[in-house]
């Protein structure tokens, strides 16, 4: 399936600021609303549009890894978080935190395995986005 050359051009501009604003988004929604989720699918957004802008093709170029692999790397740090209290004796997604850091613009960060949880949950759900996505595009064809 081939799109408009206007989507495709908009696609391709709207692609960094989608997936900077999913970054951006993960990462205030790990202490307000937003987080892993939205953010996930914000990321996916911006391939699907150039997916419906250019094809199934040229998306799956610009996402230069298959989508199960992102849920399956996704499903993994996700659980890596989920144990790490387990293994540390604490309960199963107890909270490790390191020390806190303060950057200039950002300020305070606290890095920590509800944060790496929330990350898997990002890819996860982008993954899985996609793959719908792009296997809808598929039958279309």
């Amino acid at each position: 399936m081939k799109g408009s050359f206007i989507l495709e051009g908009a696609a391709r501009l709207l692609l960094p600021w989608l997936v900077a604003l999913s970054l951006v988004t993960f990462y205030r929604g790990h202490h307000l609303p937003g987080g892993g989720f939205i953010g996930g699918l914000l990321a996916a957004s911006g391939f699907a549009l150039i997916a419906l802008g250019a094809g199934e093709g040229a998306a799956r170029r610009a996402l230069r890894v298959d989508p199960v692999g992102l849920m399956t790397c996704g499903l993994t740090v996700a659980l890596v978080a989920a144990l790490a209290g387990l293994f540390r004796g604490g309960g199963l997604l107890a909270g490790l935190w390191l020390p806190v850091w303060s950057l200039p613009l950002i300020g305070d960060v606290h890095l920590g395995t509800p944060m790496l949880f929330d990350f898997g949950v990002y890819l996860t759900v982008a993954g899985f986005a996609l793959q719908v996505i792009f296997s809808l595009l598929e039958d279309a064809a």
